[in-house]
């Protein structure tokens, strides 16, 4: 059998922004979270989450240095910024 543990990639810290309704759910506008992809930031911020923040999270734009991403596969790396953007009026 082989021991896969040493292989693992430990997941970079990812800088996180939250604007809007996304800051008012969290109580922060910034958050850092252990995260290799997108899928698993998006994990991570909504461990534990209330089902409203986690409802917020769910429909957010999700821009990775700057950039729109719905690829929940895309790899994040060290110095990754996540800008978490809700709909805006009701949107």
């Amino acid at each position: 059998m082989t021991d896969t543990r040493a292989t693992e990639i430990a997941a970079p810290e990812i800088a996180v922004r939250l604007f809007a309704g996304a800051a008012a759910e969290f109580g922060a506008d910034e958050a850092t979270v252990r995260a290799r992809t997108v899928g698993e930031l998006v994990q991570a911020l909504t461990a534990g989450a209330s089902p409203e923040a986690t409802r917020v999270i769910g429909r957010s734009s999700l821009l990775v240095d700057g950039v729109a991403c719905t690829d929940h596969g895309r790899a994040l790396g060290p110095g990754t910024r996540v800008d978490v953007l809700p709909p805006f009026a009701g949107g």
